[in-house]
């Protein structure tokens, strides 16, 4: 589908402006959405998004490699590159407000911009948290500074003055994309914003996300068949609560002291109390975020639980929602990330070999 841009009227301008520019329009060649590129707001959706495209389209991730998007700073340009591109996927949760503020403007200045809310009818099945700050650390009710480039940002949660953003995921656990089982339900909504882009492509689009199911199927049947074969139900992770939808899914529980803010810094009393529950239940195996770890070392919190515990290893877990440079080079995609990092993983912290 060709679109006519919008935003060769010129956002913003008068009506006697506009009114004077389109008494020009049968003399001028105008340009037309071609949507042969698009941006994705999380490493996850980035690589679904290039998987179920093909050759059709081009997407881009703008979070750089070694970050993970929590609390990230866009550069103030990105909406308006974006906006070239002409289809934006992102997951509209506030712990993610910077994606919320780009498509709240994509939405209301681009009539031609495909915005697609990964999130789109699973409302009732997002888990429930109680966390009242971003990931940046800061309240987002009162988040309505306007940004540099003239921006505005949401005035009240998901709520956008137009009403596009019908739902306060405030309350919701964010991390949704690590469960592959609701991993294909985002799938499909990211195929329905590319059909809407490229209706003749639909059965290209739809025969991809079909093969790409059954990828995430795989992953599924072996996280399953993991948790099944553990000889423990618990196990430790020293980093911020990212993994619920999977400790819920497969039945299996993650020992946290940090609790869900990135930013959070455990008490004396957390890491005791860690220390203790490693100790109580034969944990051996020590889990954190590899983005917590510079340059392959353990992070502090770990060196802590090993040196006071009997836990004598750890290893890393990715959340999937970004990549790091090693990974890269590998070509991982989310599929890599939970099968060559994440698997193993909680095989050995589990005791399921």
């Amino acid at each position: 589908m060709n679109r006519t841009r919008r935003s060769l009227l010129g956002a913003g301008g008068t009506l006697l402006a506009a009114s004077a520019f389109a008494g020009c329009l049968d003399d001028l060649d105008l340009a037309e959405q071609e949507y042969d590129t698009g941006y994705a707001a999380l490493f996850s959706l980035w690589d679904w998004a290039d998987q179920v495209s093909g050759e059709t389209m081009t997407f881009k991730n703008p979070v750089g490699t070694g970050e993970s998007g929590h609390g990230w700073s866009p550069p103030g340009d990105l909406t308006r590159d974006v906006a070239d591109a002409g289809v934006f996927v992102y997951l509209d949760t506030p712990e993610f407000s910077w994606a919320q503020d780009i498509a709240s403007t994509l939405e209301g200045d681009y009539d031609d911009v495909i915005v697609v809310d990964g999130f789109a009818g699973l409302d009732d099945q997002l888990l429930e948290w109680d966390h009242e700050t971003g990931s940046d650390g800061h309240d987002h009710e009162s988040d309505n500074e306007t940004h540099e480039d003239g921006e505005h940002s949401h005035e009240d949660e998901n709520h956008s003055e137009d009403g596009d953003h019908e739902h306060d995921r405030s309350s919701f656990d964010p991390h949704a994309w690590l469960d592959p089982v609701l991993a294909r339900d985002i799938l499909e909504n990211i195929v329905d914003g590319l059909v809407e882009a490229h209706p003749d492509e639909e059965e290209t689009f739809r025969a991809n996300a079909d093969e790409y199911a059954a990828v995430l199927e795989d992953v599924d049947q072996q996280l399953e068949a993991l948790v099944e074969d553990a000889e423990r139900q618990t196990a430790v992770f020293a980093g911020h609560d990212s993994f619920t939808y999977l400790e819920e899914r497969y039945g299996f529980e993650l020992h946290t002291p940090v609790g869900v803010s990135p930013n959070e810094e455990p008490s004396q009393g957390e890491i005791s109390e860690t220390i203790d529950h490693i100790d109580e239940n034969g944990v051996d195996t020590i889990l954190y975020d590899a983005f917590d770890a510079p340059e392959g070392q353990y992070p502090p919190l770990v060196e802590t639980l090993l040196d006071d515990s009997d836990a004598t290893d750890a290893m890393p877990l990715s959340t999937a929602s970004g990549t790091l440079a090693s990974w890269e080079d590998e070509g991982w995609g989310y599929r890599e990330q939970m099968e060559e990092i994440n698997i193993p993983a909680f095989r050995e912290a589990l005791d399921a070999q």
